[in-house]
């Protein structure tokens, strides 16, 4: 049996769910029809629509895992008999799908704790409640039970659980704060990308400025929601790409170029089982410092 806690809304539950399963529509219709989704002990539809928080159980065969365990460095900030939170490493896939079997971060948990990580997202995906984009690096959630995954689940989809960021971006800034309120979607033009678009679900970065230079600034990002590429898709739609995104920041200097120079700082979330509020933050790449030189006019390489 999987749980599978809806972190947005979404128009048809059989089209949502093949997405969070990873396999077909048609497959997932069938096991709706078969009476192997529920939703608070009810049968479902496979046409009814998604909203925000609904936990869905779904009785699917769970394939074994066939995913190899490394023995790979991981940097942790916390740990208890229920979660862990890894500092994770820039570059690093956080779970293997096509093209990156070895070297993530997946990999490295089973060979660091595999009897104790959640399976609410199948077999593929032990223990991990979120995501980071492979070249963003920073603080990740590990669930060691499926209580755990449950709870730090709902927090996301309440959007209770404070998620902190750091970036460096071109240009101005009008303002030492800022508020992004614009839907994202796929990228009409190229499915490959996420864009601003009218047809896209909610998003909302609340932006507040570090240090502006004379060419770019240091920020701070907030997410609300957590879309893909949220914070990346919002700073290049307001005219300030972060530095080193080939993807939303074409057309400039590559001063970086080892991916987005996004870092995951901080977390602030309650608890699964103590229900005290736990805070955790993480330093800064050395890699800020020596962008931010180059903002400052410091140096020109």
């Amino acid at each position: 049996m999987r749980t599978i806690v809806a972190m947005e809304d979404a128009p048809r539950l059989d089209s949502w769910l093949a997405q969070q399963c990873g396999v077909s529509r048609s497959a997932i219709k069938q096991l709706i029809l078969a009476g192997k989704v529920s939703l608070n002990a009810k049968a479902v539809k496979p046409s009814q629509a998604v909203m925000r928080g609904q936990t869905f159980l779904v009785d699917e065969e769970q394939k074994p895992s066939d995913i190899i365990p490394e023995e790979l460095p991981l940097d942790i900030v916390y740990e208890d008999e229920v979660l862990l939170v890894v500092n994770k490493a820039r570059g690093m896939v956080v779970h293997p799908a096509a093209g990156n079997h070895k070297g993530t971060l997946v990999n490295a948990l089973l060979a660091y704790s595999s009897a104790n990580l959640s399976n609410v997202q199948g077999y593929d995906r032990p223990g991990i409640v979120h995501r980071l984009d492979k070249d963003t690096s920073g603080l990740i959630i590990i669930a060691k039970n499926n209580q755990a995954h449950r709870h730090i689940a709902n927090q996301l989809a309440k959007r209770s659980l404070v998620r902190i960021y750091h970036t460096i971006v071109w240009g101005q800034m009008e303002a030492k704060t800022a508020l992004v309120d614009a839907p994202i979607g796929r990228d009409p033009q190229n499915r490959q990308r996420m864009a601003v678009t009218a047809s896209g679900k909610p998003a909302v970065t609340k932006i507040d400025l570090i240090e502006q230079a004379c060419r770019g600034a240091h920020l701070c990002c907030q997410l609300t929601t957590g879309r893909t590429h949220q914070i990346r898709v919002h700073l290049s739609y307001i005219g300030h790409p972060i530095v080193g995104d080939v993807v939303y920041g074409k057309n400039k200097p590559t001063i970086y170029r080892d991916g987005q120079l996004l870092h995951a700082k901080s977390l602030e979330f309650i608890h699964p089982v103590s229900g005290k509020t736990i805070s955790l933050s993480s330093e800064l790449p050395p890699e800020f410092d020596f962008v931010m030189g180059y903002m400052r006019g410091e140096r020109e390489d």
